[in-house]
């Protein structure tokens, strides 16, 4: 009776450990095998998968909503693997793009990498502030602030000013144009002071580098005329050209006489064209009828406008006409202006 009891036990314990072997092994396989990456139409029907772990959420909470979206099938080995490693707790909460050919140890490296999937928004240069906000809270991938931007109504400005920490008292031309990666669940708050600081690193070093000569007072002045460039300049490489001609005329006690000053200082009123009328209009911001700069700038200028007003051209010119193709006519009198403007501006009228 003992010895048949022996036997039991040995059976047993044989059976028990080819089970443990066997249990094992395939444990051992899963973690190499790829894991199944849906298809979807959020990633363009490609393999690949948007999985959201939140905040706080414990591995086995994990381990099933993957197996309730059908991209693991054994949830258990998941989280033995987890455990195991010691990755259990170091998983970071985000939203992570699942790729084709992945692993469970993938994921879980992943997981841990908080390498989250990115979105991206572009603010242009030559945007006003008030396009550049539409941009970001029309944007779906950032998440709306406790207290919502509304454009209608201008109090937005002044919770503005208080997330930026800024004592201007009008936010255009503040915001760098740029193309920003973000994470889900960015706020909007957020994203613009990100989109400001940078504007107050890159124009703080070009003020730093700035020749020495310049007739502008501050880095503010040096923005709201790079912003005019940036306007003005439709070719990139007649930006330092542009300056050169404004900062020439400033030098010189001369009127910028810039229209897209006019246009800037219209509002809605613009309609695409400028009239006499509107030329003699005295705005604040109307170059022809005001002396030196406009009170804030008129649009966001990029790093190569900012650089090239405190590193103009060297040339001699004091007027430019716009000649048909993007580019400019760039002339050292009146004269010679005066016949540009009848060649490229008012032949086409």
């Amino acid at each position: 009776m003992i010895k048949k009891f022996f036997k039991l036990i040995a059976l047993l314990i044989i059976i028990g450990s080819f089970a443990a072997s066997w249990y094992w092994n395939e444990y051992k396989t899963y973690l190499i095998q790829p894991v199944n990456i849906p298809v979807s139409e959020q990633s363009n029907n490609k393999a690949e998968y948007l999985f959201i772990i939140n905040k706080g959420e414990r591995i086995r909470h994990i381990a099933n909503n993957l197996h309730q979206q059908s991209i693991i099938t054994h949830p258990e080995y998941f989280r033995l693997y987890a455990r195991l490693s010691k990755k259990a707790a170091k998983i970071k909460a985000g939203e992570y793009l699942l790729k084709s050919g992945m692993t469970v140890v993938d994921l879980i490296d992943l997981f841990i990498s908080g390498k989250v999937n990115q979105y991206s928004l572009t603010i242009v240069e030559g945007w006003t502030v008030k396009e550049a906000l539409n941009a970001i809270i029309t944007n779906s991938n950032l998440t709306p602030s406790e207290k919502p931007i509304e454009l209608d109504n201008n109090k937005y400005e002044d919770d503005l000013k208080k997330c930026l920490k800024t004592q201007q008292i009008n936010l255009e031309g503040l915001l760098y144009p740029d193309t920003f990666n973000f994470p889900r669940g960015t706020s909007h708050y957020q994203f613009i002071k990100r989109s400001y600081d940078q504007m107050q690193k890159v124009l703080a070093e070009e003020w730093q580098n700035r020749e020495k000569t310049t007739p502008l007072k501050s880095a503010y002045e040096a923005l709201i005329l790079a912003s005019i460039v940036e306007k003005e300049s439709g070719v990139s490489s007649e930006r330092s050209k542009v300056a050169g001609v404004f900062i020439r005329r400033m030098n010189k006690n001369m009127r910028l006489q810039s229209d897209p000053t006019i246009i800037y200082g219209m509002g809605d009123r613009y309609k695409g064209n400028i009239r006499r009328r509107d030329i003699n209009e005295k705005t604040a911001y109307n170059t022809y009828q005001i002396n030196g700069l406009p009170p804030t700038p008129i649009a966001i200028p990029g790093r190569e406008a900012i650089h090239a007003v405190l590193h103009p051209d060297k040339g001699k010119s004091l007027y430019f006409v716009a000649d048909g193709s993007g580019g400019h006519v760039f002339n050292n009198n009146l004269k010679a202006h005066n016949n540009a403007v009848r060649k490229y501006i008012l032949k086409k009228k």
